[in-house]
C-alpha cells in the first residue's frame, strides 16, 4: 500500500522498510514498478538509493541480464566470437578489440560479473573445484534491453540522477548503468563519476575504489580521461596509489607519453612509498604496451644510478623499497621478450657491485642463472660473475645467499665444455660455506642442492659406472623439476580478490559488510508470483516467498552469517523425505483419504460446549446436533438482530466440537540441509526436528540427522562434534555421564551429546542418526565440525523454537482454566493470512461436498501445518454450524504444549474468519508466563502459517 503512495516521501520510506522487513519478496514491487520508476527523481535522495537498489534486483529477477552489457560475458566467457546466438553482441566485440584500449579483460569481467550475481565468497569458493560450469547462464536469463520496456524504463529513471548532488546516488545510478546499460551506452556514466573527484576526500576515494573496478573491466571508458586522474600533491596517499593504478590501466600509445612525463615528476615525490609505486606503474603500463618497453627500461635504468644506490652514501628503507621495485619491473620487463633485453641484464649485473640492497641483489643474480644461456656475452661473464659472487658469499644477506646457490646449481645444470670443471670447484666452495651458515634455511637449501648436481654430473657421463641407477634418473627428474629455468610457463593472473557491487560499502572495505547481499539470480522471479488477484491480500502475498520464518528473517547479532543463508539452505520436505524409507508410505493419497485426521463427535450450543467433549460418532449431519442447539440455530431469524447482544455474538451462535484421530502418520517434518555434496566432498547431510523427548536431560533437543553417500567412493569415519566445547564424552557411555548439570556448566556455549561415529559410508547408502542437543538461545546457531575422511567442515546447525516445548496433554477444562490463568501481559495475539486449504479444496473440485467436507479440509490443513512445525499436542477443534455453507468463521483450534526448559505450560489458540475457498485470516493467541519466549513462539507460528503448502 505504501509503495503504491502518491507522496514521493512516503515511498521512499517505505523503500526503506521494504528493504529492512522483506527485501527478497520483490514480487511485492511488480504491480508498482512503472509508478516507481517514474516516481524516483522526486524520492528524497537515500530513498533513491534504497529504491533504485530494490527495482534493479527485480528487474534483473524479473527480466534477467541484458545482452548487450558488459555482464553479458558471464555467459560467453570463452566462446564469445561463437555464433551460439546470432546476435549483434559479437560483432559489437570484434569490432572493439580492433583497439587495444577499447578490449575489455574477459576473464576479469567474468570474475566480477560472478561476484556480482553469486558473492565473491562463493565464487572463490566454487574456483577450487574442477566443475566450475554450475553457476552458467542460458540464453533464456537474458534479455535484449533495447526491446525491454522494464529494462529502458529504469535506465530512463535513472539517468537524471547521474548528475545528483549526493554523490552516493550517482554511483548507485552508474552502478545501474554498469550492470544493465548496453555497452554504447554505459559511456554516459563516465563524466558525472569524473565531476565527483572534484569533491572532498572522502568521496573521492569512494569514486577512486569503483572506478578502479571499471576501468579494469573496460579501460576504454576512461582512456580518453586520463588527464582527470593526474595527481596533486596535496592528496593522501591511498588516493594516490588508486590513482596511479587506473592510469596503468588506461595508458594508450596516444596517451602514454604524457603519462610517463607525469610519472617522472611523480618519482621525485617527497613520498618514497609514493615513488616506488610509481615505478611499480611503469612497469604495469610496458606490461601493456610492449611498444614502450625500451623507453622505460633506459628510464628505470637510470634510476639505478642514483647514488643513493652507493653503499658509500647510505640509504633508507624507502629508498631501498624504490630501488626493488626497480629491478622488479626491469625484471617484468624482460620476460616478456628476453632476447630483445640482452643488454638490460648485462647492464645490471656490471652494477651488482654497487647495488647494497639485498632483494635488489636477489633479484639480479636471480637473472644471471635464469638468463645463462642467452645470447653470445652472458655465457662468456658466468665465471667472473660466479667467482665475484663466490668470494663475496660469507658477507651477503640471507636471502641474497639463498639466490647465489640456486644461480650455481642452474648454471651447472646446463653447463657444458671446459668450464664445468670451474663451475664445480665454485659450487663445492659454496656448499662447504652454506653447511655452517648461521641461517638454519641456507644450510638446510645446501644440504638439498648438493644432491643435485650430481645427477647432472651424471647426464654428461662423468660417471659413467652409476648411470644406470634409477636413483640417479630419479634425481636427474627432481633437479629438472626445480632448476628448470624456460620450460617453465607463467600462469596468467589469477584473480583472487573479492569485488562487490558499485556504490556498496563493501567495495570499499573489500569484505561483505553487514546487511549485503549479491544481485539475485537472473529470472528467478517466476510469472505467477506477479499475477496475484486484486481481492488478495498483502500477507497472501508476503507468505508466496518462502525464507520469511522467524529465524529466517532475524539474526543474532552475534552470527556473521545473515539470516537469509539459512533461508537458503532450506530444502523441500518431500525431496528430502524419499531418503526415510518408511515416512513416504503415511503420505499417500489412499492411506489419507481412508482414515482422516479429525471427526466430527459432539455438537451444542458454543457457550454449553466449553464443558466437556463426547465420544459418540454420528453417522450424519442431522444426528449432529443436540435439541439445544439445534433449537438455537433454528431460532435465528435471517434479518432479525437482538440489540442487547454485541454484533459478533449474533454472528457466531452454535458450534460442534469434533474429535481428533491419529496424527502422527499424517505429520510430515521439514527437512533442512545442513551440509550439501559440493562442500562435503559428495557427503550429503540432512537434517529435520524430532518430536521424540530426550530421556538424558529435560534441556535437550532431538534432532534426526540424515548422511547420504552421494559419491562414487567409500565415506569413512564420520562424527558430528561440538567445536566450541572442550569437553569429550565416550560416545558408549553417554548416558552415564552427561546429565543436568554437566549440560549448565557450559555458561553461553551450547551442548551436543556425542554422536556415534559412521564407521564407513557405501556409495548411495543412507545412513540416520539422532542428536541430542542443547541450545542456549533460539536464535544462537551451534557451531559443528563434521569429520569425514580426516578432514574437518565447520557447519551450523540452526534452532527452531518449534521443538523447544513438548507435547502436553489435556482437557478442553483444564485448557481453558490454565488460559484463563494467563491473561494480560501472558497473552499475545497476532494475525495472518492463511492458504494452504484452497489447495486440498480445488483437489475435490469436481466432487459435490458438504459443508463439513469444507470445513474438515481446513481443519486437517491447519492442524497438520501447526503440527508439521512445532512440536504439540492438539487439544480440541470447534467447528461452526451455520446458514452460510461457505462460512468458515467460528472454526478454532486448541493445542497445548510445555516449554523443555522450565516445564512451564504454553497454551495456542487459533481463530478463523473468511470464506473458505478464500484466504483465511487466522487470529493466534499464545499463553505462556514466559514473555519473551511466548512472543517467539507467536511469531514463529505467524511466520510458517503464510507460508505456502509443500507441493
Amino acid at each position: 500500500m505504501l509503495l503504491n503512495d502518491r507522496s514521493p516521501a512516503v515511498v521512499g520510506a517505505a523503500a526503506a522498510a521494504f528493504a529492512s522487513v522483506c527485501p527478497y519478496n520483490l514480487s511485492l514491487v511488480g504491480r508498482n514498478y512503472r509508478k516507481l520508476c517514474e516516481i524516483l527523481p522526486d524520492v528524497e535522495e537515500w530513498g533513491q538509493i534504497v529504491l533504485i537498489g530494490i527495482l534493479l534486483r527485480y528487474v534483473i529477477a524479473r527480466h534477467g541480464l541484458v545482452k548487450e552489457s558488459i555482464m553479458y560475458s558471464l555467459q560467453c566467457t570463452e566462446s564469445s566470437h561463437s555464433a551460439k546466438d546470432g546476435s549483434d553482441v559479437d560483432s559489437g566485440l570484434v569490432k572493439e578489440s580492433t583497439d587495444l584500449s577499447g578490449t575489455c579483460d574477459s576473464e576479469f569481467v567474468n570474475t566480477v560479473s560472478r561476484c556480482y550475481m553469486e558473492g565473491p565468497d562463493e565464487y572463490l569458493s566454487r574456483s577450487s573445484y574442477a566443475n566450475r560450469e554450475s553457476f552458467e547462464l542460458n540464453g533464456a536469463q537474458f534479455t535484449s534491453g533495447k526491446s525491454n520496456d522494464d529494462v529502458k524504463i529504469l535506465l530512463y529513471s535513472t539517468s537524471p540522477l547521474l548528475w545528483s548532488n549526493n554523490s552516493a546516488v550517482v554511483l548507485a545510478a552508474a552502478g545501474v548503468h554498469w550492470v544493465m546499460a548496453p555497452k554504447e551506452d554505459v559511456k554516459r556514466i563516465i563524466k558525472p563519476i569524473l565531476y565527483l573527484l572534484r569533491s572532498s576526500n572522502a568521496s573521492k576515494y569512494v569514486v577512486l575504489r569503483n572506478i578502479q573496478v571499471f576501468a579494469k573491466a573496460m579501460p576504454s571508458l576512461f582512456a580518453p580521461y586520463f588527464e582527470d586522474f593526474f595527481i596533486f600533491s596535496s592528496e593522501s596517499y591511498q588516493i594516490k596509489a588508486l590513482k596511479l593504478e587506473i592510469l596503468s590501466y588506461i595508458a594508450t600509445d596516444s596517451s602514454i607519453s604524457s603519462i610517463f612525463k607525469e610519472f617522472q615528476d611523480y618519482i621525485r615525490d617527497p613520498d618514497r612509498r609514493f615513488a616506488a609505486d610509481t615505478v611499480a606503474a611503469i612497469g604495469l603500463c610496458v606490461q601493456r604496451l610492449p611498444k614502450m618497453a625500451h623507453i622505460c627500461v633506459d628510464g628505470l635504468l637510470a634510476l639505478t644510478r642514483q647514488e643513493f644506490v652507493s653503499e658509500d652514501f647510505g640509504f633508507e628503507d624507502q629508498e631501498a623499497g624504490i630501488l626493488t621495485q626497480v629491478i622488479m619491473s626491469i625484471k617484468s620487463i624482460i620476460k616478456q621478450d628476453p632476447p630483445s633485453q640482452e643488454k638490460v641484464i648485462i647492464q645490471l649485473v656490471r652494477r651488482l657491485d654497487s647495488v647494497k640492497v639485498p632483494a635488489a641483489r636477489a633479484m639480479i643474480i636471480w637473472m644471471v642463472g635464469e638468463y645463462s644461456s642467452l645470447g653470445e656475452i652472458i655465457p662468456r661473464m658466468l665465471t667472473t660473475v660466479l667467482k665475484y659472487l663466490a668470494w663475496g658469499f660469507p658477507s651477503e644477506a640471507p636471502e641474497t645467499k639463498l639466490q647465489i646457490l640456486n644461480t650455481v646449481c642452474k648454471v651447472l645444470e646446463g653447463a657444458t665444455g671446459d668450464d664445468l670443471w670451474t663451475f664445480k670447484k665454485i659450487f663445492s666452495y659454496l656448499i662447504e660455506l652454506a653447511e655452517c651458515d648461521l641461517n638454519y634455511d641456507l644450510r638446510d637449501r645446501a644440504r638439498l642442492l648438493k644432491k643435485l648436481p650430481s645427477c647432472n654430473l651424471v647426464s654428461l657421463g662423468l660417471e659413467e659406472e652409476t648411470n644406470d641407477l634409477p636413483e640417479n634418473d630419479l634425481l636427474h627428474i627432481v633437479a629438472e623439476c626445480i632448476l628448470g629455468r624456460q620450460t617453465r610457463k607463467v600462469k596468467p593472473e589469477s584473480f583472487s580478490y573479492r569485488y562487490y557491487l558499485p556504490g556498496s560499502l563493501s567495495q570499499i572495505v573489500l569484505h561483505a559488510a553487514p546487511g549485503y547481499e549479491p544481485l539475485p539470480k537472473p529470472c528467478s522471479l517466476l510469472l505467477d508470483d506477479l499475477n496475484v488477484a486484486e481481492g488478495t491480500s498483502e500477507m497472501k502475498r508476503a507468505a508466496d516467498y518462502s525464507g520469511t520464518d522467524d529465524y529466517g528473517s532475524s539474526s543474532d547479532p552475534s552470527d556473521e552469517e545473515s539470516a537469509s543463508d539459512y533461508g537458503s539452505q532450506r530444502s523441500v520436505t518431500e525431496s528430502s523425505g524419499s531418503d526415510r524409507g518408511d515416512d513416504s508410505e503415511f503420505t499417500s493419497e489412499g492411506n489419507y483419504n481412508a482414515d482422516p485426521l479429525i471427526q466430527i463427535s459432539d455438537i451444542g450450543n458454543a457457550s454449553e460446549n466449553q464443558n466437556g467433549v463426547s465420544q459418540s460418532s454420528p453417522a450424519n449431519l442431522g444426528e449432529l446436533m443436540s435439541n439445544k442447539a439445534l433449537e438455537s440455530w433454528l431460532d435465528e431469524q435471517p434479518g432479525s438482530s437482538n440489540p442487547g447482544l454485541p454484533k459478533q455474538s449474533q454472528v457466531r451462535i452454535s458450534s460442534a466440537r469434533i474429535s481428533v484421530g491419529d496424527v502422527g502418520k499424517l505429520v510430515k517434518q521439514k527437512s533442512y540441509s545442513l551440509l550439501d555434496p559440493a562442500s562435503g566432498n559428495g557427503l550429503k547431510v540432512d537434517y529435520s526436528f524430532s518430536s521424540e523427548i530426550s530421556s538424558i536431560s529435560r534441556l535437550l533437543v532431538c534432532i534426526e540427522v540424515f548422511f547420504k553417500n552421494c559419491s562414487s567412493e567409500i565415506i569413512s569415519e564420520i562424527t558430528l562434534v561440538d567445536e566450541e566445547s572442550n569437553r569429550t564424552f565416550d560416545s558408549a557411555d553417554k548416558t552415564a555421564v552427561v546429565n543436568d548439570s554437566s549440560l549448565t556448566s557450559s555458561g553461553d556455549v551450547p551442548t551436543l551429546v556425542p554422536m556415534e561415529s559412521i564407521v564407513s559410508l557405501e556409495p548411495g547408502q543412507t545412513t540416520r542418526r539422532i542428536l541430542q542437543v542443547r541450545f542456549h538461545h533460539h536464535l544462537l546457531p551451534l557451531k559443528l565440525a563434521l569429520y569425514c575422511d580426516g578432514k574437518k567442515l565447520p557447519i551450523k546447525l540452526r534452532p527452531d523454537i518449534g521443538y523447544f516445548v513438548k507435547p502436553l496433554p489435556m482437557d478442553v477444562e483444564v485448557f481453558i482454566d490454565k488460559e484463563s490463568r494467563l491473561p494480560g501481559m501472558f497473552e499475545y495475539a497476532r494475525s495472518c493470512t492463511f492458504t494452504d486449504h484452497i489447495v486440498e479444496l480445488n483437489k475435490e473440485n469436481g466432487d459435490s461436498l458438504l459443508v463439513k467436507d469444507k470445513f474438515l479440509a481446513i481443519c486437517e490443513s491447519l492442524a497438520l501445518k501447526m503440527l508439521s512445525n512445532a512440536n504439540l499436542c492438539l487439544v480440541s477443534v470447534d467447528m461452526p454450524i451455520t446458514t452460510n455453507l461457505d462460512d468458515a468463521s467460528g472454526l478454532r483450534l486448541r493445542f497445548s504444549s510445555e516449554i523443555l526448559s522450565s516445564s512451564i505450560p504454553c497454551l495456542i489458540t487459533i481463530g478463523v474468519e473468511g470464506k473458505c475457498t478464500d484466504p483465511l485470516n487466522l487470529s493466534i493467541k499464545v499463553n505462556c508466563e514466559e514473555t519473551v519466549f511466548g512472543l517467539n513462539l507467536l511469531n514463529r507460528i505467524a511466520n510458517f502459517l503464510v507460508e505456502p503448502a509443500l507441493s
